[in-house]
């Protein structure tokens, strides 16, 4: 079975090569983290990736940790025509957090990550990676234990090159904003995403409140996360239909 103080943290990495990621998926079955907030006890152990030429690359972690997630999302995160990786992942004892993998000198490696949130069993879900606020910068966001503290997060993803062959991702805390959710136990998916209903419009974050009453939309304006409400909450298909720009 498949499932397809500004702290900054870095890892040091060659430039993007012209390979790049099409497809990933998560595989390896277990149980040895038996969460259950996506409905079940199975979690996976490895990630798998396709590229545009052909190859298949994966990496396994052997014990402590594994990929709490639905799926890992593809995205360009600086814009040089590489496909970078967000997944969640778990740790046996300090819960999750938000990890971003791609192929480097042609190895699928791990660049960076977000602290671990710090306690066994609390969990993030993804909501999406855009630029939120129009700087030219991509901005990544998830929800920071989606059923207990039900915090939106937002990070800033960036590269600064040490040397003509190396530079350094980092993530820097941009804004949180409480009271958001886009995920309820035992659902095996996460609602919800990031929107730009006009071109050249602002990407909105859309979720439900903490309540999940209402739907809601989220943007960065000015270095903080301002919200309004949409629409009234009836089930996971109203949030789907305001992602989409519907009326």
């Amino acid at each position: 079975m498949m499932r397809t103080a500004a702290l900054v943290l870095a890892l040091t990495a060659a430039p993007a090569l012209s390979e790049t990621i099409t497809w990933a998926g998560y595989d390896g079955p277990t149980t040895r983290y038996p969460h259950q907030a996506l409905g079940d006890p199975v979690e996976y152990t490895k990630l798998i990736v396709r590229t545009d030429e052909g190859r298949e690359f994966s990496l396994e972690w052997s014990k402590q940790i594994v990929f709490e997630d639905t799926e890992p999302l593809l995205v360009d995160l600086d814009d040089d025509g590489s496909i970078e990786l967000l997944t969640v992942e778990s740790h046996e004892e300090f819960g999750s957090r938000l990890a971003i993998y791609g192929i480097t000198t042609g190895t699928l490696a791990l660049t960076i990550a977000t602290p671990f949130i710090g306690q066994r069993y609390r969990w993030m879900a993804k909501v999406g990676a855009a630029d939120l606020d129009g700087d030219g910068q991509i901005e990544i966001a998830y929800i920071d234990r989606p059923h207990l503290d039900k915090k939106l997060r937002v990070y800033r993803y960036s590269r600064t090159p040490t040397s003509a062959t190396e530079s350094v991702a980092r993530l820097t805390p941009v804004a949180d904003a409480w009271g958001l959710s886009n995920h309820q136990i035992g659902w095996p998916y996460i609602v919800g995403g990031i929107r730009t209903c006009e071109e050249g419009g602002t990407p909105e974050i859309i979720t439900a409140n903490g309540d999940w009453s209402q739907v809601m939309a989220t943007t960065l304006t000015d270095g903080k996360l301002v919200s309004r409400r949409l629409e009234k909450y009836e089930d996971p298909q109203t949030i789907q239909s305001a992602l989409s720009c519907a009326p």
